[in-house]
């Protein structure tokens, strides 16, 4: 069906806004439905590649690249946007490049701990607002038989660390230590306190 658009008329106390997702990842676009009902999702296409090699700074920005490339112009907009990724072993495990890539991606996941990063940037009347979230993942110890039958379901393809834990990712893992939805890709809670602080016309659940 493609990329749905919502618009969301949203009133501050700095009056009628939008409130804009920069981001085509299906995973965020429902994880924000639990602040706003209704937005509107702009995908920027922006190389997601990143000089930098420390994890929280890599994650940012891209995120902040994201929201500056989603803005019009409009200081009255409140853009969001995201970016999240794997590490194992100093190394960034990526969205795989097909499905040997994620073959040899959930191997080196099988039985061990890595870390998930997410980057969230908010761009509102007229300011730039960043935070970073991490949380450690633990894989059960994978069979070879079980993880050619994950990669087969396709789950993990645009994925980074090419699996899915809101989906039949979450059998391969045994813990998670940290925000499950910073893994999905948007840890919520920490965003909805940031949007209060930036404007206290905001509260949580309502509409």
């Amino acid at each position: 069906m493609g990329i749905q658009f919502y618009t969301d008329i949203y009133i501050s106390r700095n009056g009628i806004i939008m409130i804009i997702l920069a981001s085509q990842s299906p995973r965020r676009r429902e994880l924000l439905k639990l602040i706003f009902s209704e937005f509107e999702v702009r995908p920027t296409g922006i190389d997601e590649n990143s000089a930098e090699r420390v994890p929280w700074r890599r994650v940012l920005d891209i995120a902040e690249r994201k929201a500056r490339a989603a803005y019009s112009g409009n200081d009255k907009d409140i853009i969001i946007s995201a970016d999240t990724t794997v590490v194992l072993d100093g190394d960034f495990l990526e969205k795989p490049q097909d499905d040997a890539d994620a073959r040899r991606i959930i191997k080196l996941l099988s039985g061990r701990t890595h870390t998930v990063y997410t980057g969230v940037c908010v761009l509102a009347y007229g300011g730039q607002y960043s935070f970073y979230e991490e949380a450690k993942g633990t894989f059960y110890r994978l069979s070879d038989d079980e993880i050619d039958a994950y990669i087969a379901c396709g789950e993990g393809r645009d994925k980074a660390g090419a699996y899915g834990i809101q989906g039949k990712g979450a059998l391969l893992v045994r813990c998670i230590d940290g925000d499950l939805y910073n893994v999905i890709g948007l840890p919520g809670a920490h965003l909805a306190r940031m949007l209060y602080s930036i404007d206290g016309a905001f509260r949580l659940f309502e509409g």
